[in-house]
């Protein structure tokens, strides 16, 4: 509550304020943040009563140091202008002065004014401007002109500001047609800085797609079309029920009540829903985990409902001012297109209001209806709200008319904008009615730095990288995948998958068998064939198992491929899944999927495609693979003029895995290159790009000595480079041959240059020096990655045909994690054979092929003890 006593005693002495503010100030902060923890009071009058309050301090501070006889006045402009302040807002201000002549004589007192208000804690902005000023700068900036629609008057001239309000009014200047165009065109360019989703993982409450500006939006189109003072103006001006209003305001209490802990928290005007403050906000808000999802989970996902469901009602209304201002002379008569629907202008509407009581499939036609006509802009504002208040009707007799069902498969069956058709289902509430389980993944978020999207955004995202697949636009992005997009059967199969590959996320239990049954029940509901309806099952079933086998297995092993190929069984099921498996991944994290992720899911397509073409019960051996790549990579160096005995001799220091996980071309590139390379000029070290591998390829071949692997990984991470690949060989002669698969810190492979350069020099320089210790890592861990768990899980698994111990690390990603592992592997005598690094957000998942000093499995429980403890011990230093 405001204390005016205390108020007008601050500002009746004849001493300095400041104290007293202070002290007003931090009473009310303390009482506010009482009442706010225990929802005593409603946050709209939080909200409120903070702006007053700052009112009460600005209007005896204008009183104290300046002159009322003077024409001027001080105006609220934006937020606070709207009489609304959260506990770290801006404090926007503008005083108006009659003329310029005033300017120097107002100089003094207003530094005064303004020196008490930064005295006391407050976050002020100012301009100082005429009427003449005003009108200038609103003309070339919309912001100003914003600015000024949502100004108030404070104190001072009555006369001046009412002057200003119509030398800047609609009729003057930014008329309605002018002003909507412009502030459209800003709020798609404000969304596209945020991707164009509501779900990212960091979200601005303000700026984000569904956000608070986006209210701002409607209100500002309002005040300047209708001259409206609130927003409950527009129901009276029909463009919104009475149901509608109320669920706007509903959400803007709802990112009211986060925005306002989220100030109380950091003490700081940030919007930003950062890592660092989410679980915090989820417990201070009341938050608790249910059975299957984080208590953050659970806060995050009613954020991203809350700006679904404002999103929604913006683009409805958006449409309604675009109909009513952009295109109010240009909609024309209507034109039929059925006797259910028709078109005017370039938007489609229903023929009559009660439509979908007659005719509710209807309510899915219209999808149908805009891929078939693509020269249609949108839907008419008055039927989106229709199909928002009729989805009631998409009941299970609804589910079961064998017309929606039709209809419904038609949408994903047509050659055109089925990604469309279903992102608008999803944002008027269709889709999540007419397949019920998928209202469960609406808006829920999973929380890590690895998906990046919520569970239905993501959905829908998969079903848009398969869609390009199909477009001839994006035909060379990724040739390969466009080329079998092109040969399957039946396209619609794998847009089910993808619509129900994650449906089941956050039920508990396992969300691939889950999905599975969903998927095969809805594909058998729809009459689809017993076989391709256990298609759609086996792709849900098994989505993640090709990136699993991809980033875990060697898949340069045969035995690897032969298990997976068993699995698949068949060509058709292989291109489905590795369409699947690709659109996924992308889908997943588009910031983290690179060109080496890519090479590992195309390498394991094309070694399952040659394996079930030889038969799976005819499979590749090891000895036969390996015969087949040394007469390859003989060929190719004896055309160089490389002598054989040399190349004997070589091979003849290289074990089995070498040749098992090398193409023939790099066989005979490092082959050559150590031939060429006299002992004294040791270390060799090599770089190349490897457009098949998706990376650069770091080549280096030396004496073998303890701590090799964590003195090379410390100097690559320190060179800001990410290990994805690496493959380790002790040479029986005493020397160590190792191939890394690097990339810079934003997917790209290393230039070739004086990058490169730069990276030789400094491996070249470290390896030369004495000693086995490494360097330390002085790189910072990413903030983002501190918020999430720390702890370090470490799995060992045999590999008996192979004559190795695989050991999977999953720990937190952190600078130095490779060189940790190095010295732990130096430390308990374990040699690396070969080692996959996979990022997935915050968290690693690494896989290292290991023996013992003899070259053998690990088979001593107490060394695979040994082992987990020093990495452990190495993870947490």
């Amino acid at each position: 509550m405001i204390d005016f006593a205390s108020l007008n005693q601050a500002f009746a002495e004849d001493g300095s304020p400041i104290q007293p503010c202070k002290v007003i100030l931090k009473h009310y902060k303390e009482g506010v943040e009482e009442r706010f923890s225990t929802g005593q009071t409603p946050i709209s009058k939080l909200v409120a009563e903070r702006a007053q309050l700052i009112d009460e301090i600005l209007i005896r501070a204008w009183n104290r140091y300046l002159d009322i006889s003077i024409e001027a006045c001080l105006v609220a402009v934006g937020g606070y202008g709207r009489g609304e302040l959260h506990p770290a807002s801006d404090i926007d201000l503008l005083v108006l002065l009659d003329h310029e002549d005033l300017f120097e004589s107002f100089k003094e007192p207003l530094t005064q004014f303004l020196t008490l208000l930064w005295d006391i804690g407050l976050d002020v902005g100012h301009s100082v401007r005429t009427i003449d000023d005003c009108v200038r700068e609103a003309d070339q900036d919309i912001t100003v002109m914003t600015n000024l629609i949502e100004s108030r008057r404070l104190v001072g001239s009555a006369r001046l500001f009412s002057q200003m309000l119509e030398a800047t009014g609609p009729g003057r200047m930014w008329n309605s047609h002018d002003f909507f165009e412009a502030k459209w065109n800003e709020q798609r360019i404000r969304h596209a800085k945020h991707d164009d989703t509501i779900s990212n993982l960091e979200p601005n409450i303000k700026e984000s797609p569904g956000g608070l500006r986006d209210i701002h939006m409607i209100g500002w189109v309002a005040k300047r079309h209708f001259k409206t003072k609130s927003l409950h103006d527009l129901v009276e001006h029909a463009f919104l029920t009475e149901a509608e209003y109320h669920t706007l305001i509903e959400g803007q209490e709802h990112l009211w009540r986060v925005r306002f802990a989220l100030h109380l928290l950091t003490g700081r005007h940030d919007d930003r829903l950062l890592f660092d403050h989410q679980r915090t906000l989820a417990s201070y808000l009341g938050y608790d985990a249910d059975h299957a999802n984080m208590a953050v989970e659970c806060f995050m996902r009613d954020y991203y409902r809350t700006v679904m469901e404002l999103s929604r009602l913006n683009e409805m209304l958006l449409q309604h001012f675009q109909e009513d201002i952009l295109f109010k002379n240009e909609l024309g008569e209507p034109v039929s297109v059925n006797k259910r629907f028709q078109k005017r202008g370039y938007f489609l509407e229903v023929t009559h209001k009660n439509i979908f009581k007659k005719y509710p499939t209807a309510l899915l036609e219209l999808f149908l209806l805009m891929q078939e006509n693509p020269e249609l802009r949108g839907v008419r504002a008055s039927t989106i709200r229709l199909v928002r208040n009729h989805t009631y009707l998409i009941d299970e007799r609804f589910r079961q008319d064998i017309r929606a069902q039709s209809l419904f498969m038609e949408i994903l069956r047509q050659p055109f904008g089925i990604t469309s058709a279903l992102r608008r289902m999803n944002i008027y509430g269709v889709l999540a009615v007419y397949i019920p389980i998928f209202e469960n993944i609406v808006g829920r978020m999973q929380y890590d730095l690895f998906h990046v999207y919520t569970v239905d955004e993501h959905t829908l995202m998969v079903v848009r990288n398969l869609r390009r697949l199909t477009t001839e636009k994006y035909a060379e992005e990724y040739p390969l995948c466009s080329q079998l997009m092109s040969t399957l059967p039946k396209e619609e199969l794998i847009y089910l998958a993808a619509i129900f590959h994650d449906i089941a996320k956050g039920r508990g239990g396992n969300h691939s068998e889950l999905g599975a049954i969903d998927a095969y029940d809805f594909c058998r509901l729809h009459h689809l064939s017993e076989y391709d309806s256990h298609l759609v099952g086996w792709l849900v079933r098994n989505h993640l198992v090709m990136s699993m086998t991809a980033q875990r297995k060697d898949i340069t092993d045969p035995e690897v491929v032969q298990e997976f190929a068993s699995l698949v069984g068949d060509l058709n099921r292989l291109t489905y899944l590795y369409l699947l498996t690709f659109a996924d991944s992308r889908a997943t994290n588009p910031a983290a999927w690179n060109s080496w992720k890519d090479s590992l899911l195309r390498d394991l397509f094309n070694a399952t495609r040659r394996a079930l073409i030889r038969g799976l019960d005819n499979p590749l051996a090891q000895d036969e693979l390996i015969d087949e790549k040394k007469s390859a990579a003989l060929h190719q160096l004896t055309l160089q003029n490389i002598p054989t005995e040399a190349i004997s001799d070589l091979w003849a220091t290289f074990t089995k895995e070498y040749f098992l996980t090398h193409s023939p071309n790099a066989i005979q590139r490092h082959t050559k290159a150590i031939i060429d390379t006299p002992k004294s000029a040791l270390p060799l070290i090599q770089m190349r790009q490897t457009e098949k591998r998706g990376g650069s390829e770091v080549l280096i071949y030396c004496l073998d000595r303890d701590n090799l692997f964590a003195v090379t990984t410390t100097l690559l991470d320190q060179l800001a480079l990410s290990i994805v690949n690496a493959r380790v060989m002790s040479t029986s002669d005493g020397h160590s041959l190792n191939s890394y698969l690097v990339l810079e810190q934003d997917g790209s492979p290393v230039e070739i240059g004086q990058r490169s350069e730069e990276i030789i020099d400094t491996l070249t320089d470290g390896l030369r020096l004495e000693g086995t210790q490494p360097f330390k890592v002085t790189r910072r861990i990413p903030r983002k990655n501190k918020h999430f768990d720390h702890e370090t899980f470490i799995y060992f698994t045999q590999e008996p045909k192979l004559q190795r111990t695989t050991m999977r690390l999953v720990t937190l990603d952190r600078p130095g994690l490779l060189s940790n592992v190095g010295q732990a592997f130096a430390e308990c005598k374990i040699r690396l054979k070969h080692s996959k690094i996979t990022t997935l957000g915050a968290q690693v998942e690494d896989i290292f092929f290991i023996t013992d000093r003899d070259n053998q499995p690990i088979l001593d429980e107490e060394k695979l003890n040994c082992l987990k403890n020093t990495v452990v011990e190495k993870m947490s230093q």
